[in-house]
């Protein structure tokens, strides 16, 4: 392993920002603090998490310099999670969601006591928005907040179960909290929409008056104290109204929403969602990055037997390699999709986010935590019983991208509804993207790869918007849309995968190292491959692949393993891991002395046994 072609790929995978935004949270997560414990319930793991929480908030900046700096959050979503699964929610619940709102919309002068409470972290800030009845229809939720004018409060109230805040953190009573509250601002009689409140929960010692919870039911591995919370008219100061320029209060008492509709202001009211979906992504595919880097590391010492001979690495067997080279060719897509979003997203203006932005960051959410969910189980798998303890990383990892899955738009629905707008905005002027003539063509080719991903999203797209348009039936609007999702699903993702596969495709051209070159332009082409193996029956029925082609796919994918091997220390090298960092006895240079170590296994005390003594 070179370490010009490790610092290349090091330079590519964090965007040329490891010593300034990523290194010192590396640094600072070797801290004995985040040692792994062991025999702890889910109560005393979802407390140490708290605590390890305050430890890298201890070890930082304060959040409101990280807020300034979106690429200091990213990396704050990525990396404390790699040791502790818990710590994500936590951290990017009160730095992105709750914080982040308070100082987009919060009065800082008016607010300076509660603004330095939670920028202290002296309480943490859980986020409740969602609602039982309305997991994925925000815009719809009950919980109501009506204005008294002879007080000058808010009425924080839940009208009934279904309007319960669902999974946030009020679990802990001993913990302080000081929650963003999204609620019905309802004032002079009129329903002016939903607005966040800042509302404390809890003192440290009980829940506030009003204020009831109930935890939800336990969480593999994540310990943390998930719950149900309702409001019994609660008092809340106007000035914790945090309204920004979404509306005042006028000189007479009166609330005076901003110009625009309802749909507008909520949207402005949830903006930090958008930041949230590339912390959600950076966690996945930080969490991806890990779990190959430990099983890759484990599969070149793990020995088997093979015909002909007695011990051999198992990554030596092509059915391993496949398995292991497509996850770690889909976390370098994935990470790469995301840089590409998280620059956009940077150079973006705040106050008026383009549909291009909000169509490309939903739908690296949607793929790079479905991908990563998939790389995160081959892995485990991969590492025969090694990966089901927690102590190797990669069952936690499971758990956590479980959890990424629904977090911030649940999959499904939030590529849903980028489907449908990308269709809406599709007309006759839309370029077609022409298939690309098979014929001689080579498997391994990149410009094909990517030409016939490109096609096949401009042909899914073409479908999607036809059926959409077919007014000769008598279908209602959402029959059109229920004939139409589908398709329009397909094409979302077969966006995300051509983007991914564009940006992988660039990328190998601004290397300079050759092996580093040689091994990402490899590497590259079996995710192009493994793209069109997801749909080689639909490449074949449309042209873009002949049939012997298409029987070629597997044997072709094969031979790009064979040709990586020689690279596998290279490209996981440019994932700055360390098994000091990760901890996972499997990672380790020695991973049988390492599991010794960490069980007692052929410890002092059994070989004194042995001996007699």
């Amino acid at each position: 392993m070179t370490s010009s072609a490790c610092a290349e790929l090091s330079r590519l995978l964090f965007d040329g920002r490891y010593e300034q935004t990523h290194q010192d949270l590396h640094a600072l997560l070797l801290d004995p603090v985040f040692d792994p414990r062991e025999g702890l319930n889910m109560t005393e793991a979802g407390k140490l998490a708290y605590e390890r929480s305050r430890a890298v908030h201890a070890g930082l900046e304060r959040p409101r310099e990280i807020l300034a700096d979106p690429w200091r959050l990213f990396a704050l979503a990525e990396w404390p999670s790699l040791v502790d699964v818990s710590m994500f929610s936590l951290l990017m619940v009160h730095y992105n969601l709750a914080f982040g709102t308070v100082v987009e919309h919060g009065d800082r002068e008016e607010l300076k006591d509660l603004f330095d409470e939670l920028d202290r972290l002296d309480s943490f800030s859980p986020y409740m928005a969602t609602e039982l009845g309305y997991g994925n229809n925000v815009a719809a939720l009950r919980t109501e907040a009506v204005h008294d004018p002879a007080t000058d409060t808010f009425v924080l109230n839940t009208p009934d179960a279904l309007a319960q805040k669902y999974m946030s953190y009020s679990g802990f009573q001993d913990v302080p909290k000081l929650a963003v509250v999204m609620a019905r601002l309802k004032a002079d009689g009129k329903d002016h929409g939903v607005y966040p409140f800042l509302v404390r929960i809890s003192d440290g010692k009980r829940l506030c008056e009003g204020v009831h919870a109930a935890p939800c039911p336990e969480k593999p591995v994540q310990g943390l104290d998930n719950g149900l919370t309702w409001f019994d008219h609660v008092r809340v100061p106007r000035r914790q109204l945090l309204h920004g320029d979404m509306g005042e209060f006028d000189d007479d008492g009166v609330f005076r929403p901003a110009s625009g509709n309802l749909r507008k202001r909520f949207l402005r009211a949830m903006n930090r969602i958008l930041p949230g979906r590339l912390c959600v992504s950076s966690a996945a595919t930080g969490a991806g990055r890990a779990s190959v880097y430990i099983a890759l590391r484990f599969a070149a010492q793990r020995l088997t037997n093979a015909p002909g001979r007695n011990d051999l690495p198992i990554i030596e067997y092509r059915s391993h390699q496949l398995a292991l080279y497509t996850a770690l060719s889909r976390t370098y897509a994935m990470t790469l999709l995301l840089n590409h979003a998280k620059r956009e997203f940077a150079a973006a203006p705040r106050d008026a986010v383009p549909a291009e932005l909000n169509h490309l960051v939903s739908i690296t959410k949607a793929l790079s935590t479905w991908e990563m969910t998939d790389v995160v189980a081959t892995c485990r798998e991969r590492c025969g019983a090694q990966g089901i303890f927690s102590v190797n990383r990669i069952a936690d990892y499971g758990s956590l991208l479980q959890g990424l899955v629904t977090a911030e738009g649940d999959n499904q629905v939030l590529l849903a509804t980028t489907a449908g707008q990308i269709i809406a905005q599709y007309g006759d002027g839309a370029e077609p993207a022409p298939a690309p003539d098979p014929a001689g063509r080579d498997l391994g080719d990149l410009a094909f790869l990517v030409a016939a991903v490109r096609h096949r999203e401009a042909e899914l797209l073409r479908e999607a918007a036809a059926v959409m348009a077919d007014d000769t039936g008598d279908r209602t609007y959402f029959d059109a849309w229920n004939d139409t999702v589908n398709t329009g699903l397909e094409m979302a993702r077969a966006r995300g995968a051509r983007t991914a596969l564009e940006c992988f495709a660039a990328a190998v051209d601004t290397l300079e190292d050759e092996s580093a070159r040689t091994a990402l332009g490899l590497l590259a082409a079996l995710y192009g491959l493994s793209e069109v193996r997801r749909d080689a029956g639909w490449y074949l029925a449309h042209g873009v692949l002949t049939a012997e082609q298409t029987d070629r796919l597997p044997r072709e994918s094969d031979a790009l393993c064979a040709r990586l091997r020689p690279y596998t220390d290279v490209l996981i090298g440019g994932f700055n891991l360390s098994p000091e960092l990760l901890r996972a006895p499997i990672a380790a240079d020695d991973y049988v002395s390492a599991f010794q170590q960490r069980t007692g296994a052929f410890g002092p005390a059994a070989g004194a046994v042995a001996e007699g003594r």
